[in-house]
């Protein structure tokens, strides 16, 4: 039976969490990278808004939550949303329409592809770009999508937790970066020459969008106007602040001085951690992973990302990579049945067998994240190419890719 506040509250998180998307994660990135590649970079968010709203309606939706196929993946019976109604499903949320659930989601698999582009920011072909996001949306996140959340699915089966995405989202998107950024190789004039944010104010403003719109994210993930919602909409904010407050007294500590480049990442990595457990832990729980992800995320980006001379342009796998790691971890060690009765006990409240299953969610997901998006990579780098010419890199990609400018200089 539909419930009009679920129902509302519902359609309300959908747009705050298309809200991350564009401008959001637009704004965050856009405002990284520098002067000559922000439009290219933010058009990137806004294409995969267009792109996955249509492939979603098609397949996409069809393949992540439609009626299983050997617990991997979703049939297409429900291709162009044939049978997906008004009256509720069920299986997924029993008091909003199944088009609602349907359109929930699709802003779920819109943003997962985006925050890849942070790890090929300035450097990758836009014709390239497109192929790649429409082919790994459906290759490697509907599939994913259908084990740990759609009925039957294997990691579902097996008691895996993931609240709003940890695994779904952050790890499968993080770890795919990170074989981007390698195969693409690094940006010309990397580790001699200076590549600060052109624009730290959208930065920052695209990052505070990202807090606002996490909490459609996670609180939207209970799917009803409830005690479970508020319970995630406090551990969201809770998570959130403890990283940015713990990325900000390190680099205060290390270098003498807090950033708010530092803050906002900080932010950001602590609502990617929080983000599987959001609908597990407590209040205290949300602070210790706060601190946790705050500590092993500045450690990946400032320590380790610079030892091993990888360049993932903009951190989307330092930050949403093991950012989600330690979340979907973190939810093996915090979660705590008395606070939903739908998920589990975690290590810490006597069930050691819950961040076993974590760790098997966590490792199969990097295993075919990688492998698929690796071989993806591949054939279309023979075919079309995925790098952009020296010179177009050069120029920048405003003007190579689109032929515009983001700042006009008047005499």
């Amino acid at each position: 039976m539909i419930n009009s506040g679920d129902t509302a509250w519902i359609l309300m998180s959908t747009a705050l969490v298309m809200l991350m998307t564009a401008p959001g994660l637009a704004f965050f990135y856009g405002g990284l990278v520098r002067r000559k590649n922000v439009l290219a970079t933010m058009m990137q968010s806004f294409f995969v808004l267009c792109l996955l709203s249509i492939q979603w309606i098609l397949w996409g939706y069809s393949l992540s939550f439609g009626p299983d196929i050997g617990h991997f993946i979703g049939n297409l019976s429900w291709f162009g949303l044939k049978g997906v109604g008004m009256a509720p499903n069920a299986d997924y949320a029993g008091t909003i329409p199944h088009s609602l659930f349907m359109v929930f989601q699709m802003m779920f698999a819109v943003i997962t592809p985006g925050l890849i582009t942070g790890a090929f920011a300035e450097r990758m072909k836009f014709s390239a770009y497109v192929i790649f996001t429409l082919v790994w949306a459906t290759l490697v996140y509907d599939p994913i999508c259908h084990w740990v959340w759609g009925t039957g699915g294997w990691l579902k089966n097996m008691g895996a937790l993931d609240f709003a995405g940890g695994t779904v989202v952050h790890i499968s998107s993080g770890i795919s970066a990170l074989v981007c950024a390698l195969m693409l190789g690094k940006r010309r004039g990397y580790g001699r020459e200076p590549m600060p944010p052109h624009n730290l104010p959208l930065t920052v403003l695209g990052a505070c969008l990202l807090w606002f719109g996490w909490f459609g994210f996670n609180a939207g993930s209970a799917l009803a106007a409830n005690e479970l919602a508020v319970a995630a909409f406090i551990a969201t904010n809770t998570a959130a602040a403890t990283a940015a407050l713990t990325w900000m007294f390190m680099e205060w500590k290390l270098t003498g001085k807090p950033t708010i480049l530092g803050g906002a990442t900080g932010a950001v990595a602590g609502l990617v951690a929080i983000t599987p457990a959001s609908g597990f832990v407590s209040p205290v729980s949300s602070i210790i992973i706060g601190m946790m992800v705050g500590l092993v995320c500045y450690t990946a980006v400032a320590v380790i990302k610079l030892k091993l001379a990888y360049d993932d342009s903009l951190d989307a796998f330092g930050v949403h990579g093991v950012g989600g790691i330690v979340g979907a971890l973190a939810t093996g060690l915090f979660a705590q049945k008395i606070l939903n009765a739908g998920g589990n006990n975690g290590l810490f409240f006597g069930n050691p067998e819950l961040l076993k299953i974590q760790l098997v969610a966590v490792g199969a997901t990097i295993v075919y994240a990688v492998t698929v998006t690796f071989i993806l990579l591949k054939i279309i780098d023979a075919v079309m190419g995925i790098r952009v010419t020296d010179d177009d890199e050069v120029v920048g990609l405003d003007i190579t890719q689109h032929e515009e400018s983001a700042y006009t200089l008047l005499d």
